[in-house]
């Protein structure tokens, strides 16, 4: 016997089909197996082309519709990173999905006016807000001396510095 509510998955928000019986409703968004094209990866920074096609299609939607209302500018690329910087974390020279989706450190936590004229030093990628073990292995990872020793501040910092090592290594 079929299902009541169908459920649809081609697009990244699940949609259901209309109880009365009628074809499905299609909600605006991205679709979850965005395949980016030969243009838009070119306007990927190095450390996204070298993550995970979901990093790459939030980026690029992101990126999109922040030029629609910003223009082709600093503001929209700042824009599709903080929404990158709420499901992706910077690992090294490249991103990897938060196990926990969120602000990842206090400056992406805040919006609009306060985020502008009150602004506090970011974690570049880093996952400040995660715990401490979780740092710890980044850390290792990493291959950061002195870690265990380290406060959660300064893991934080070890591990936004060598992020950036490891990026310009990279280029």
């Amino acid at each position: 016997m079929p299902c009541e509510y169908p459920w649809r998955t081609d697009m990244t928000r699940v949609v259901r089909a209309d109880p009365g019986g009628g074809l499905p409703r299609r909600r605006r968004g991205y679709r979850h197996h965005m395949v980016l094209n030969k243009k838009e990866k070119d306007r990927l920074p190095g450390t996204l082309r070298r993550s995970p096609a979901k990093a790459q299609a939030t980026y690029m939607h992101t990126l999109e519709a922040a030029e629609v209302d910003h223009g082709d500018g600093e503001a929209a690329h700042r824009i599709a990173l903080a929404s990158l910087k709420h499901s992706f974390e910077k690992v090294g020279d490249h991103w990897e999905p938060k196990s926990v989706r969120g602000p990842s450190d206090d400056q992406d936590a805040k919006t609009g006016l306060d985020a502008r004229t009150n602004p506090v030093e970011t974690a570049g990628g880093v996952d400040a807000r995660a715990n401490k073990p979780h740092l710890l292995h980044l850390a290792k990872r990493l291959d950061i001396r002195g870690r265990s020793t380290m406060t959660k501040a300064e893991l934080v910092e070890a591990i936004d510095t060598a992020n950036r090592r490891a990026t310009a290594v990279a280029v």
